[in-house]
């Protein structure tokens, strides 16, 4: 069996929203396959933090950071500006930053609803577009576009994230299609409730976490590694045949009928 299969050394990957929760856990795994992670977040401090970390914790790696809100269009370019500086070309890209307001339909505000979609939706659709020369570059790119159950079927979790995230699952095959001929695979995750910082006020409630449970065949809350194990492997060799995909990390969830 061919070993480099299983690897991404000499790699470059991009993770956004990456100081905390799966966005973290993702470029922590993909740094274990030997890639090098350029690392995006809002916030300065606690994404310097989880440079250091994850930079003691796999030395001999590349492991930089840039702060940037990902909401902000000019931001985007911003970020992809540093990059070119870098003189470096990520191979790997992975869409993670994310944010929601849960609310009724009719309480939303349009402030409130344009920010869940910048935030979640038309950042990833930039980022794959000033990403796309860099990723042609490459004889083997991958994006992965971390999704949600929320785009599949209804949830509590308000409509405009839902909304967003069944735009992402779209975005994600109309891609995989397109820049198939430029040896780009785009695929994405669907996780149900993981144990982050974004779902932690609705999981606080013993109620809502008791509701969440009984529709978990697995029986518990999924945590942030498990996401990020399915998103490295949609960016190793091994997966080279998988495009166009929608994985879910759910425990069950999806599945589970009357």
């Amino acid at each position: 069996m061919d070993g480099s299969r299983w690897r991404l050394d000499g790699r470059v990957a991009l993770v956004t929203g990456a100081s905390k929760g799966i966005g973290r856990a993702c470029a922590a795994e993909l740094l274990a396959f030997g890639a090098d992670v350029l690392l995006v977040a809002r916030g300065e401090d606690a994404l310097e933090t989880a440079r250091a970390e994850l930079a003691a914790g796999f030395p001999g790696h590349r492991v930089l950071a840039f702060a940037a809100d990902l909401a902000e269009p000019e931001q985007r370019l911003d970020l992809f500006d540093w990059i070119t500086d870098l003189a470096v070309a990520p191979s790997i890209l992975v869409n993670n930053v994310g944010t929601n307001i849960r609310k009724p339909t009719l309480a939303y505000d349009a402030v409130e609803v344009a920010r869940i979609f910048e935030t979640n939706l038309f950042s990833a659709f930039d980022l794959c577009r000033l990403a796309h020369p860099l990723l042609a570059g490459h004889a083997q790119s991958a994006i992965v576009n971390i999704g949600s159950v929320a785009g599949q079927t209804a949830l509590r979790t308000g409509s405009p994230y839902a909304m967003t995230k069944a735009a992402l699952a779209q975005l994600t095959r109309n891609l995989a299609v397109e820049w198939a001929a430029d040896g780009i695979r785009v695929n994405a995750v669907a996780p149900w409730y993981i144990r982050t910082p974004l779902a932690a006020a609705v999981l606080a409630d013993p109620t809502y976490l008791g509701d969440v449970l009984d529709r978990t065949p697995a029986g518990r809350i999924g945590e942030p590694e498990e996401v990020a194990a399915a998103a490295a492997f949609l960016c190793l060799p091994a997966s080279s045949y998988v495009t166009g995909q929608c994985l879910a990390v759910d425990g069950g969830f999806l599945q589970y009928g009357f």
